[in-house]
């Protein structure tokens, strides 16, 4: 498989899926937190947070930060970590694109609450890792064989 079809599967998975693991790249503590990831059409390649400025990531994030994201898809077909920057901002209409009831539900002031901050991710890589035929490998061991022969084309290192 190449690239390409890696890194669409990735998106896919990511626009259905949506809850990453972000965290900083210098971060002592080595912490990451869940968080839901929107994708926006009018910004391909790169990946919103709603957070509050009170967030430590938007904190730390004030200046562009070396960042990574860890993400599992909900059916464990696909894993990722992605590396890239983030920063902080508070654009308007991205904030108007990708309002929805979920996001309202944490901002007492709507739209216009002070503590309203988006984290823009900005991807540079990604490791993913595809685990679509699990049940067939598994079957693979129990009769005696190897399984590591089919997954040798089932990861890849992509730029996005």
């Amino acid at each position: 498989m190449d690239d390409r079809k890696f890194e669409g599967k990735l998106w896919d998975h990511l626009e259905s899926d949506r809850t990453v693991m972000l965290g900083l790249a210098g971060d002592p503590v080595g912490h990451s937190r869940p968080m839901t990831a929107m994708l926006d059409k009018q910004t391909p390649g790169v990946i919103w947070f709603f957070t509050s400025t009170d967030n430590v990531l938007a904190q730390q994030a004030a200046a562009p930060a070396v960042a990574f994201c860890a993400f599992a898809s909900k059916g464990h077909d696909l894993f990722a970590t992605i590396s890239g920057m983030l920063q902080t901002g508070l654009d308007r209409d991205v904030v108007d694109r990708l309002w929805n009831p979920f996001v309202a539900a944490w901002y007492e002031g709507g739209k216009d609450d002070p503590k309203l901050i988006l984290l823009r991710f900005e991807p540079e890589e990604a490791e993913i890792w595809l685990n679509e035929h699990s049940l067939v490998a598994g079957l693979k061991v129990l009769m005696g064989r190897d399984p590591k022969k089919d997954y040798e084309d089932k990861v890849a290192k992509v730029d996005l």
